[in-house]
């Protein structure tokens, strides 16, 4: 069976729950769409649990692109003379990352050995920024965010990393000349699309993020052969 999750945040029980609740195994794949860490407490331990299971394909969201930014230089140790070396950008990013949650991360970073942080940050350094995947002889497209700044005529492989991991899209456009294609994304709680924690279903999307670090939340996951929908609170 081929799985769709997203913006687990660190919720790592409720990854662990969803796994037992779909009872996956070898002979399954589960893309995860991004946003594995900040926010909750766990996003590490998550992170190091994905990268034993090759049948887990994570995709890149804006929290893993905002801690690629930041770690390989939080890792140094922290001097007067380290510190008048960061660069007006690398502050920037710091920044941002902590107003979004970053601290949790942070928190859990600093108690790994360094193989440890070296192993996680190759992993995220290999997150895919999209995948196309067929399933049950439909289509899909797999991003964190969507298409921003869409332009029918545009390539895929012309968008941004932040137009793939920011820009939230319109839900009610048809993306896609052909209907049996559907993009599946992350990103925004749905919550705020449709006032329900559940998967919302466009003409030619998915949302897939059902707010599992919010208390109104919860953690979704699609199965794309069946369409069948699973939810831990």
């Amino acid at each position: 069976m081929i799985y769709v999750m997203s913006d687990i945040h660190g919720t790592y029980v409720k990854y662990q729950l969803m796994l037992e609740k779909i009872h996956f195994c070898e002979q399954d794949t589960l893309y995860i769409l991004g946003d594995v860490i900040d926010r909750g407490k766990q996003g590490i331990e998550t992170l190091l649990d994905m990268m034993e299971r090759p049948n887990i394909i994570p995709i890149i969201g804006n929290h893993e692109w905002m801690a690629l930014q930041c770690l390989p230089w939080l890792q140094k140790e922290i001097t007067e003379d380290s510190l008048k070396e960061l660069h007006e950008e690398q502050i920037s990013a710091l920044a941002l990352w902590v107003l979004n949650g970053a601290m949790t991360t942070i928190e859990e970073w600093k108690r790994l050995e360094k193989g440890k942080r070296n192993d996680l940050l190759c992993y995220l350094g290999r997150f895919l920024p999209y995948k196309r995947i067929e399933a049950n002889g439909k289509r899909y497209l797999l991003v964190h965010s969507g298409l921003g700044n869409f332009k029918k005529d545009k390539r895929l492989e012309d968008y941004t990393i932040d137009e793939l991991v920011w820009i939230r899209p319109d839900y009610d456009v048809n993306y896609f000349e052909n209907d049996d294609i559907c993009m599946v994304v992350g990103h925004t709680p749905t919550l705020l699309i449709h006032d329900k924690p559940l998967i919302y279903h466009g003409p030619q999307l998915i949302a897939v993020d059902c707010g599992a670090v919010f208390p109104e939340g919860r953690l979704a996951c699609l199965c794309l052969d069946t369409m069948e929908e699973f939810y831990i609170e």
